[in-house]
């Protein structure tokens, strides 16, 4: 399918859309869809848990193209946490991972944040910096509310 087009059918109106479909495609190992949900920006950055900072399109394919070699990516983001505008959006998550460990299958949670920006061909993604998590779900620490009187 050309790119335009796989484009089109792998995001839809929203970062929300493009962030569903960055996941799937995780989950699925499919470069095509994954790369499709970056933006076409020179400037695009991701940093994979502990790793560097990866600059650039092919930079970035590279890095999941060598995860898919080991197999798919099951990474499910849960608590999403978003701030929007008319023109970008940012969404923190807490990913659950499914990992093989020697002792069997185990969950480990890394947070992520994934900014997206509004463009020409739509919504996209500019970052993903994933960091790493815990064996177990940590608690959020979040400010108490206020009540106003």
């Amino acid at each position: 399918m050309p790119k335009d087009k796989l484009r089109a059918a792998a995001l839809g109106g929203s970062a929300d859309d493009v962030e569903m479909a960055f996941y799937e495609a995780m989950q699925n190992g499919d470069i095509e869809r994954l790369m499709a949900c970056w933006s076409d920006e020179e400037d695009i950055v991701c940093v994979h848990p502990g790793g560097p900072r990866v600059l650039g399109a092919l930079a970035i394919r590279a890095t999941f193209e060598s995860m898919f070699s080991n197999g798919t990516i099951q990474a499910h983001p849960q608590r999403l946490r978003k701030v929007e505008s008319l023109t970008s959006a940012v969404h923190s998550v807490i990913e659950t991972i499914q990992i093989l460990t020697p002792d069997g299958p185990r969950e480990a949670y890394v947070t992520a944040t994934n900014v997206y920006h509004r463009t020409a061909q739509g919504w996209r993604l500019v970052v993903h910096h994933a960091s790493p998590g815990t064996e177990s779900d940590a608690p959020e620490i979040e400010d108490a509310p206020q009540v106003l009187h």
